[in-house]
C-alpha cells in the first residue's frame, strides 16, 4: 500500500519526509517497548507506538524502519522531527488507538510480519 493512501486510511498527520508518500508499506508492527521493536522486528515494516522520544527514532534507525506513526494523538518534538528529517524516516500521528489503527491497517490489507511468531 502506499504511504499516501495509509495517511488517508488513518486519517494521519505528516510531521516529516512528505515527499516520501510514495513508498510502499506491507507490513507492520506495533509496540510501546522499544526493546520489543529491536528484538522481534524484521525487514522493512512501519512502526506505531505511543511512545514520544528520540529514542523512537533511533530504534527505526536500527531496525530500518521508513515510517513510524505516533498513536492517540501523540506528536513528534521538534528534536524528534530534526533527527528524522536527517534520517530520512517518516513521522505520521493518528488520533486513532494503537488497537484501532493496527485494525484499520490490518483490514486495509497491511500484515503483521514484525513478531518472530509470524
Amino acid at each position: 500500500m502506499l504511504l499516501s493512501e495509509i495517511v488517508k486510511t488513518i486519517n494521519a498527520e505528516v510531521h516529516t519526509c512528505g515527499d516520501e508518500m510514495d513508498l510502499m508499506i506491507d507490513s507492520a508492527c506495533g509496540a510501546d517497548l522499544m526493546s520489543d521493536v529491536m528484538a522481534f522486528s524484521r525487514g522493512n515494516v512501519m512502526l506505531l507506538t505511543g511512545l514520544i522520544n528520540p529514542q523512537v527514532v533511533r530504534t527505526a534507525e536500527m531496525m530500518d524502519i521508513q515510517v513510524i506513526v505516533f498513536v492517540r494523538g501523540k506528536k513528534p518534538t521538534p528534536e524528534m522531527c530534526d533527527l528524522a528529517e536527517e534520517k530520512e524516516i517518516v513521522l505520521l500521528s493518528t488520533e486513532l488507538s494503537m488497537f484501532c489503527a493496527c485494525g484499520v491497517l490490518h483490514r486495509a490489507g497491511i500484515v503483521g510480519r514484525g513478531m518472530s511468531s509470524e
